[in-house]
């Protein structure tokens, strides 16, 4: 499946890689706030944020998060609400929730320290063995090595490996060659350059390789098969859904907007989007839902109700999901009865501390004058 080329055993040319690629990352690494630190707490925030995220993206949310949240003490008191509205627009809010699930355990079950254990540190919510190796090997300096996608792919071409590295086989064998690789002495430095150098030169698309310091040496240089690793098992085809939203504006002095909070398991679990009605399509944009539909939510009898505007569709793509949503902005005379514990009026002056999703974030910012 992989080889050296001729004459390199697969210990010498491990340990020469390594000790280039920490030559490499001093000469070029990035200047991180995490990178100056031997804090789980820090380190640990910053990987459960960069998890899915591009660092220029994640950078300012780890610096709100530590403004916000200076060690594990603060943020297990936080409530749930405030975390997810300083996340709001990352992505991926199960990362947050298991955040403070995590923080408040600590607190609980190690009087507020980080466990240095892996199977103390993998039992907590939300760290799995990729993060439990970089708080072990950059603050504990013990010799765990980080399996992420930088590393699979790095690792998939300068060994010729042609498993899918997207499946349990192909991650253990990438798991297996890093953990030879890495040198007992200095584990997160290893770990550090190889992300680094996987983020910023062994690139997934148009990698640098003829500026790479072991291009001479990479399987899929020397075979031309740069473009070709790492090999991916297909992913399941996106599951398209439709969501018509119903948008309840009472008017007055003071306007307020229905607010649902989701607390199903689905995705955005606990924050809050509008009263939804999710069908096989969405439905036709040139008349007023009626009041059967209306009466889902609120009980429509002496009250009146108008439309006063309809989105365009809205396409907003998740990991394995595709949604085409559609916003009726519904204006109602007084308010009215409830038909659901789930729903509450707010005021529009107060909706900036309700965290949402991406997707009605963006509809709101759009359509602001229905908001104010």
């Amino acid at each position: 499946m992989f080889g050296s080329p001729p004459g390199k055993t697969f210990k010498n040319r491990g340990m020469d890689f390594t000790s280039q690629l920490i030559r490499w990352y001093n000469r070029n690494k990035r200047d991180l706030p995490w990178r100056k630190t031997g804090d789980p707490y820090l380190v640990w925030v910053s990987e459960i944020i960069l998890q899915q995220t591009q660092v220029e993206q994640g950078l300012d949310y780890y610096n709100r998060f530590i403004a916000r949240y200076k060690d594990v003490v603060a943020l297990s008191r936080a409530s749930e609400d405030d975390i997810l509205k300083l996340w709001q627009g990352l992505g991926y809010y199960t990362r947050a929730r298991n955040m403070l699930a995590t923080a408040r355990e600590i607190m609980e079950k190690y009087g507020g320290r980080f466990p240095e254990t892996c199977h103390e540190l993998i039992s907590l919510k939300g760290i799995g063995e990729y993060t439990a190796a970089a708080i072990l090997s950059f603050c504990f300096n013990k010799a765990y090595a980080v399996v992420d996608g930088n590393v699979m792919r790095i690792l998939a071409r300068y060994m010729g490996i042609d498993t899918p590295v997207n499946t349990a086989k192909g991650k253990k064998e990438i798991g297996e060659i890093a953990a030879r690789m890495i040198p007992s002495d200095r584990p997160g430095l290893f770990n550090q350059a190889v992300m680094e150098f996987g983020a910023r030169q062994c690139i997934p698309r148009r990698p640098l390789c003829r500026q790479c310091i072991v291009h001479d040496r990479c399987r899929a240089y020397l075979e031309d098969r740069v473009h070709s690793l790492p090999v991916r098992k297909s992913k399941a085809p996106l599951k398209n859904r439709y969501f018509n939203y119903l948008v309840f504006r009472v008017t007055g002095d003071e306007p307020l907007i229905l607010l649902r909070k989701r607390t199903s398991d689905d995705i955005w679990k606990n924050l809050y989007d509008f009263p939804l009605v999710e069908a096989e399509q969405l439905m036709g944009a040139r008349k007023r839902p009626d009041n059967a539909i209306l009466n889902t939510f609120i009980k429509t009898e002496g009250i009146r109700v108008t439309m006063a505007a309809v989105s365009p569709v809205y396409n907003h793509v998740l990991s394995h999901r595709h949604i085409q949503a559609r916003f009726f902005i519904l204006q109602v005379d007084k308010m009215p009865l409830l038909k659901a514990g789930d729903l509450q009026f707010i005021a529009t002056g107060k909706l900036a501390g309700y965290p949402v999703p991406k997707l009605i974030e963006t509809f709101m910012a759009e359509y602001r004058t229905f908001f104010i």
